[in-house]
């Protein structure tokens, strides 16, 4: 058995913290071969994906060991865990993987539902379990819904790790200034939602696997902010589902699978549903260290027995 992970510089990897070093130490535990590289290695030659990629021994981090060129369906399995931006690097990234695809190899998560799924703008298909939500690029608009819903967020579509989200009421001053700047001058959509006070109890990060929650953290946003994330000074705490939060996971699980969606991260405040995470969803380790489950075993443990 052979697994190839597509993702950031080796260097750049955090092994205490990153989902991904987790994933692939718990892939070597399996007795599975892990190889590594970077979406700048994938390539197609004809109708063949190839790859220019290094094993690697994750456990302890890291031993990587010299690149080799060989055809990507020597891999029974390839993990796209690429960061974000979702950048044209990225996407033709996912574009190759699918070549890869074709010859029967198994990519987490599909790249065509990778490149489907923006992690703002997934979540409205299952907007009945948001909080008020408005897409728009028109200033008119979100002023309007800005007076409508109080105090509302901005979000920007690519945004990540709660970067450039903005709290904002419906009277400051300038906000007609501000939605012009986020939406550079009407010329991007950006996400606007109701406030939820909720919030300062924590971000509820769930992560499905193949559909069936497996973890969960509550991440509370550090004094004087209102983003939980942990990448900006958010608190990690072991936490239990509510039913609620169980109702939202079952209400994504057939359209998760169906799209091959395999290891997924969804965000939740106040028993509301805020995004769906695909591209590369973090919390492993803080499952791991809080909840005292063996979260990256049993995500191995399950792709294995739907490999077999």
């Amino acid at each position: 058995m052979k697994q190839l992970f597509v993702l950031d510089p080796l260097e750049n990897i955090n092994p205490a913290k990153d989902s991904s070093a987790a994933l692939m130490q718990a892939a070597q535990r399996a007795s599975v071969e892990v190889w590594a590289c970077t979406p700048s290695d994938l390539q197609a030659r004809g109708d063949k994906a190839w790859v220019v990629a290094r094993p690697v021994s994750p456990n302890p981090w890291i031993t990587i060991h010299s690149p080799k060129s060989l055809p990507v369906d020597d891999f029974n399995c390839i993990w796209m865990r690429k960061d974000p931006p979702v950048d044209e690097a990225f996407l033709y990234a996912t574009h190759l993987l699918e070549v890869a695809e074709r010859d029967g190899v198994v990519v987490l998560n599909k790249p065509a539902s990778l490149r489907a799924w923006n992690e703002k703008l997934g979540a409205l298909r299952f907007s009945e379990l948001m909080a008020p939500t408005l897409v728009a690029s028109r200033v008119k608009e979100l002023k309007e819904f800005a007076k409508e819903q109080g105090e509302v967020v901005l979000k920007p579509l690519g945004g990540k790790g709660g970067q450039g989200v903005i709290r904002v009421a419906k009277a400051a001053d300038g906000l007609e200034a501000l939605l012009e700047l986020v939406t550079h001058q009407e010329a991007m959509p950006v996400m606007m939602q109701r406030f939820l006070p909720a919030v300062k109890e924590g971000d509820k990060r769930i992560l499905l696997v193949d559909g069936q929650a497996m973890g969960a953290v509550n991440r509370r946003p550090k004094s004087g902010d209102f983003r939980s994330n942990l990448a900006l000074g958010g608190q990690a705490e072991a936490t239990k589902l509510s039913t609620r939060e169980q109702e939202i996971c079952d209400a994504l699980a057939p359209a998760l699978k169906s799209e091959g969606l395999f290891f997924v991260g969804i965000d939740v405040i106040g028993g509301m549903l805020s995004e769906i995470n695909v591209t590369s969803p973090t919390g492993i380790r803080e499952v791991e260290r809080l909840m005292g489950i063996p979260l990256a075993d049993q995500v191995l443990e399950n792709l294995l027995s739907e490999l077999d």
